[in-house]
């Protein structure tokens, strides 16, 4: 199985003019980081977690063809505002865009992608069947996903495992229940919005806890803010099985 981080950052705490700090002024790649999305590739699949407002230009930089399904973990814009941009594929294949999501996430994609959903539809809409789904494994072809219940602070929304590696973004909460879905992963991504604590995200060290609790044999920072600091510096303060991601990651989980 193949797993690409499309994008490691977040629209919280990033400021809307120019700004002067060490991440936004940085000249390495990997400060660089557009909204947190990841593809999966297994079986001649290809699933997209999430599908924010950098998914277009996620989708031309990894060249992808065709996406065989989106899951979305909640409705906040970073991780839907993307969906208009399905159509390329629906043109290309010929075919509606398999979407995954809770029905709160499906009535919010009705609200803001309206048009999708009129009975006498404008030519070139994009095109989606939206699958509801819940807080219980379900396939996509022969792929097993378990959904993974999180709190994003008062908002349950939803982490997924697909074989053995989990995604986990916008989390402030897990609950011991839903943390015996994750364990034995080989790779757990799992996200940190910054050094010092938020109300609705966790901070690197809740994160590391979890991590550590749950021991993978590999885990990634994802939904990182500009305030976290340089992907350098603090790469170097993490333990051995642990790095910040960045965007365009790509391993292989056998």
């Amino acid at each position: 199985m193949k797993v690409t981080l499309l994008g490691t950052g977040t629209s919280q705490g990033v400021p809307v003019i120019a700004c002067d700090c060490d991440v936004c002024t940085s000249n390495n790649f990997k400060d660089n980081r557009s909204r947190s999305s990841v593809m999966i590739q297994e079986n001649g699949l290809t699933i997209v977690i999430d599908a924010g407002p950098d998914f277009r230009s996620q989708m031309l930089r990894e060249n992808v063809r065709d996406v065989s399904a989106i899951l979305l973990t909640h409705d906040h814009k970073d991780h839907m505002a993307g969906l208009d941009d399905i159509r390329p594929f629906n043109f290309a294949h010929n075919k509606a865009m398999e979407i995954y999501c809770e029905q709160y996430v499906k009535d919010s994609i009705k609200r803001e992608f309206y048009y999708v959903f009129d009975e006498v539809k404008y030519p070139g809409i994009p095109e989606m069947n939206v699958n509801v789904i819940d807080n219980h494994l379900f396939t996509i072809n022969t792929l097993t996903v378990i959904p993974i219940r999180v709190q994003h602070f008062k908002l349950p929304i939803l982490g997924y495992r697909i074989n053995d590696f989990v995604y986990i973004t916008d989390a402030s909460d897990i609950n011991e229940n839903e943390l015996k879905k994750i364990s034995g992963a080989k790779v757990l991504v799992i996200n940190a919005l910054r050094i010092k604590k938020h109300y609705s995200h966790f901070n690197l060290e809740e994160a590391l806890n979890i991590i550590e609790m749950m021991k993978p044999e590999k885990a990634y920072i994802t939904h990182i803010s500009h305030m976290m600091g340089l992907h350098d510096t603090i790469n170097k303060t993490l333990p051995s099985n642990v790095e910040l991601a960045y965007d365009g990651l790509s391993f292989e989980i056998k």
